[in-house]
């Protein structure tokens, strides 16, 4: 386990617990949320596009054919468990550690103060 997210190598594979968001408007991996990675994409959830589009994400993400990206389980919803071959451990590290310093959480920007001199 390792950055908050339950994440097991195995026979030259990672087996990794994600949670998808569809229908987002950028496609990317992370944050962690609350054990699980986040892969957001731009397909909805509807005839196995989402999981497809999972798919692409993963795959582009950790330098992997689209092939080697296993849904586990979760093929129905959010909350899904993925074996991607040929990654290791450090890999997923490598990917999680900046994706969970990125903010998109939806925080508002502070409003930059104007002068007030007359």
């Amino acid at each position: 386990m390792m950055a908050g997210i339950k994440a097991n190598e195995k026979d030259g594979a990672v087996t990794l617990d994600i949670v998808v968001h569809p229908r987002s408007s950028r496609e990317g991996v992370g944050p962690v949320v609350g054990d699980r990675l986040k892969v957001s994409v731009n397909a909805p959830p509807v005839d196995g596009k989402a999981n497809e589009a999972v798919q692409r994400v993963l795959a582009q993400t950790f330098g992997v054919p689209r092939s080697a990206v296993t849904i586990l389980r979760g093929e129905t919803g959010k909350r899904k468990t993925v074996r991607i071959a040929g990654v290791t451990a450090a890999t997923v590290q490598k990917v999680v550690v900046p994706a969970q310093g990125r903010s998109n959480s939806g925080e508002k920007r502070q409003a930059r103060q104007r002068p007030t001199g007359r």
